[in-house]
């Protein structure tokens, strides 16, 4: 059975046409911004540590239900926030 998080990365690599990384370091690795998948609420402050120094856009792509803990969570870091199918909740600066 695919994971919910494996099922947003892939959705989300698909359609900036990429690969998903399943190891270290974010899922996804875009041309144009860095995005990290968190799935369940102890995640969110994980997932922003792997997002710690990249220059481009950083974003934390979470299900429907987490954008507003998310919203919460990377207030004032710069890092912004998406949902399942990216699109952008909050705008990374």
């Amino acid at each position: 059975m695919v994971s919910k998080h494996d099922k947003i990365a892939k959705r989300l690599a698909d359609k900036y046409g990429v690969e998903y990384n399943e190891g270290e370091g974010p899922d996804i690795k875009a041309p144009n911004k860095i995005i990290e998948v968190a799935t369940h609420d102890p995640d969110i402050e994980e997932s922003k540590k792997q997002l710690k120094g990249y220059q481009k856009p950083r974003y934390l792509a979470v299900p429907s239900d987490k954008i507003n803990l998310a919203k919460e969570a990377v207030e004032g870091t710069g890092i912004g926030v998406m949902g399942p199918t990216g699109l952008i909740h909050k705008k990374a600066h």
